[in-house]
């Protein structure tokens, strides 16, 4: 029954050009195959903030899923510095989500770890919030 109710969103849901910020290359590897699960297209990853805005402004992605704790930088920096050119929907992923509600007060924020089912549902509200 939920697998259906999934499935039903997941048809009407448009796919997008996702950018993966993550530093942990394991964990954007399976970032990336759930976000082509979900019916995306991952257009790049990039592990530092320099790489993230590199990266957004080769890829123009249209969603950019940051873990907010990067090993060189800031992933909620890399969002400030994309973000200023153009607003892009984007959604943090974060163990501590309330350091990144700190930062960015109504930031989309999943706290690891997560289900698809909270991915795609974080998307859905990162979508909205970008008019």
């Amino acid at each position: 029954m939920l697998a259906d109710l999934i499935g039903a969103h997941l048809s009407t849901m448009k796919a997008l050009r996702v950018l993966v910020v993550e530093d942990d290359a394991l964990i954007a590897m399976a970032l990336a195959e759930l976000l082509v699960c979900l019916g995306h297209d991952v257009c790049g990853t990039a592990a530092t903030e320099d790489e993230a805005v590199v990266a957004a402004a080769h890829y123009q992605p249209d969603l950019m899923v940051v873990d907010a704790g990067l090993g060189r930088g800031s992933g909620v920096s890399a969002v400030e510095a994309i973000c200023r050119t153009r607003p892009r929907a984007h959604v943090f992923i974060s163990g501590d989500a309330e350091r990144v509600r700190e930062r960015r007060p109504n930031a989309v924020v999943l706290r690891k770890p997560f289900r698809q089912a909270e991915l795609a549902k974080a998307i859905e509200i990162a979508l909205a919030a970008v008019v």
